[in-house]
């Protein structure tokens, strides 16, 4: 992928490049850091995660599948009490709630890994070894024609290397 690759020292100057770059609309932002800061999640605002319907899936799948398998087993093999109804639901609501959070679990983690593209055979477009030792690392997918303005603006901000990937 074509673009412009920028390495900064520190966080703020990382938050503010990509802020004016947002402003500036100059081509789409990959961000590399070395641990997870709510400040890059905050500048990049980014969009809502498709996870959680997997684990609202998998918790409805789950908690279906519970109660279903409890009522199927007693009227399977009913042991009939005093007259007590054979398949009810309140002593079940336990094994429905387990079984809803064991697949709702499982189908999170399954969302995460699907969504994260894990395993990643390759690396990414810009990145850089630095950005898992203590830099910030800032992508600019762009073409020829926004390179140079995108590299200004990274210098602008502070970047200790900016170059160009093609």
């Amino acid at each position: 992928m074509q673009g412009v690759l920028g390495a900064f020292h520190h966080l703020d100057t990382t938050v503010a490049a990509i802020e004016d770059l947002k402003v500036k609309r100059l081509g789409d932002i990959t961000v590399y850091s070395p641990t997870i800061r709510h400040e890059l999640e905050h500048a990049i605002d980014g969009p809502n995660s498709v996870v959680r319907r997997y684990t609202l899936i998998g918790g409805l799948l789950g908690v279906t599948f519970g109660y279903w398998i409890a009522i199927w087993s007693s009227e399977y093999w009913p042991l009939v009490t005093g007259g007590k109804a054979i398949a009810s639901w309140i002593p079940y609501t336990i094994i429905g709630f387990e079984v809803m959070v064991l697949v709702g679990a499982l189908a999170t983690v399954a969302g995460m890994f699907i969504h994260s593209r894990i395993p990643r055979l390759t690396t990414t477009s810009g990145y850089d070894v630095r950005f898992s030792a203590g830099d910030f690392g800032i992508f600019v997918a762009c073409d020829a024609s926004k390179a140079t303005q995108a590299e200004a603006l990274l210098r602008q901000h502070g970047a200790v290397e900016v170059r160009r990937e093609a």
